[in-house]
């Protein structure tokens, strides 16, 4: 084999689910997940998304289809390594030759973990990423697993990667592999009429951020040459992630507002989950990286913060939320590291941002506007934050290493100690 040493990038990769979207798209998965082979299929769901009826819809679509079926509504929000390792004991002994996940990026990361502790039992620990764990890679294919997304927001259903909380550690972290990735993606706009405006929002940042970050993000031929056996799941941005991404932010540009205000706008609630889908077809390939570093200790070090519309029982600081709290910061800082890009992306998100003079502040601004017309909150220090937290969160961004590797430029200790202090009020 030609030595490749020192030599530079000259391919990338892509991949992504089967999809099936629609209204009505739900009530054909019975056909579907028969199609796949599997006779013994496991429904993965929370409580709170099995309380609206759809996950028992599923199973009741399973069974008509002559197959096995059962229904996990243990799901805890925001995934943890003890609510995934409970799954997964669950799980255990269940001979499930399928899974389905129903639900927002919870239940579906919480069934890719399911679904490769079922098939290669072993230490939670041992395939999580790289610092934190050993990062090894699933020894061979996992069983079909079909996501049915039920939020627009992290757009699980078409990505590699599972995203948890380690509570010990006070940090979110995850595990990444192609073959993770769902098989299907069935994508029904009916099932997210009920999301109250609070996770509305929420969850759709993490969209715009998932559209933001990868396109900006380091261009995949900037790296070295890979081996076949060290290609990644992220692998920076691309010729394919950028077409999904130019088609995700006009759909979420026009839709949030409106779904946000209006919840039954089915046409509204359309476009905003096929930006969920299309985004998550762009960053589960070219990947993330500033605000999502940035996010996972915020969410993971949370004091009292309870969200609106979210279980009132716990503090929680929602991922999509988490994640653009310091994205007006980071997209300032990388605008020098392609301008063309920030500047279509905010004209994209508001084109009133095209006469600012100063072009750096033409996408935070864009950011800000979206985030005060649909509620969120101003700022880290509006989540509970203080600026001597700074130094905490940015040792927890620092083990994010598989994402800041993306960043588009240097992610210093320094440079995230700056985009969190200019985070902690924003309008």
């Amino acid at each position: 084999m030609r030595e490749t040493v020192g030599m530079q990038e000259t391919v990338f990769t892509w991949g992504g689910p089967a999809l099936k979207f629609g209204a009505g798209a739900i009530e054909e998965i019975g056909y579907d997940v028969a199609a796949l082979g599997a006779t013994r299929v496991l429904v993965v769901t929370d409580a709170g998304v099995a309380a609206t009826g759809t996950p028992q819809r599923v199973v009741e679509q399973l069974r008509a289809a002559g197959l096995v079926a059962a229904l996990y509504d243990g799901v805890h929000v925001e995934p943890t390594d003890e609510s995934i390792q409970a799954a997964v004991d669950t799980a255990a002994g269940g001979r499930w030759d399928g899974f389905v996940a129903v639900g927002g990026g919870s239940s579906i990361d919480t069934a890719k973990a399911v679904n490769l502790l079922t098939s290669y039992p072993g230490d939670l620990l041992g395939y999580v990423n790289p610092p934190i764990g050993r990062g090894l890679a699933p020894p061979g294919p996992v069983k079909p697993l079909v996501a049915v997304p039920t939020t627009a927001g992290t757009g699980a259903e078409s990505t590699a990667v599972c995203v948890m909380d380690l509570l010990a550690e006070r940090v979110k972290t995850g595990i990444s592999h192609p073959r993770l990735r769902p098989v299907l993606a069935v994508v029904d706009p009916t099932v997210t009429l009920s999301v109250p405006p609070g996770v509305t929002a929420a969850t759709a940042f993490d969209v715009l951020c998932h559209a933001l970050e990868s396109f900006t993000a380091r261009p995949y031929d900037s790296f070295p040459r890979r081996r076949p056996e060290q290609r990644v799941a992220y692998c920076g941005a691309n010729p394919i992630s950028d077409i999904w991404v130019q088609q995700a932010l006009p759909l979420l540009a026009r839709s949030l507002r409106v779904a946000y205000r209006d919840g039954s706008d089915l046409a509204a609630r359309t476009d905003l989950l096929q930006a969920a889908l299309f985004a998550g077809l762009g960053f589960g390939n070219a990947g993330v990286h500033l605000p999502h570093a940035c996010a996972y200790p915020i969410a993971g070090q949370v004091r009292d913060f309870r969200p609106a519309d979210y279980p009132e029982s716990e503090a929680m600081v929602p991922h999509g939320m988490a994640v653009v709290l310091t994205a007006p910061a980071a997209f300032r800082r990388t605008y020098e590291s392609s301008p063309d890009r920030h500047l279509e992306a905010a004209h994209v998100l508001d084109p009133a941002t095209d006469t600012m003079a100063d072009e750096r502040e033409r996408l935070p601004a864009a950011i800000r506007r979206l985030m005060r017309d649909t509620g969120l909150p101003n700022g880290l220090g509006a989540v509970g934050y203080e600026p001597t937290d700074v130094d905490a969160l940015v040792d927890g961004a620092l083990k994010q290493q598989r994402i800041l590797a993306l960043a588009p430029i240097e992610a210093t200790a320094g440079l995230l100690g700056e985009v969190l202090a200019d985070s902690f009020t924003l309008w």
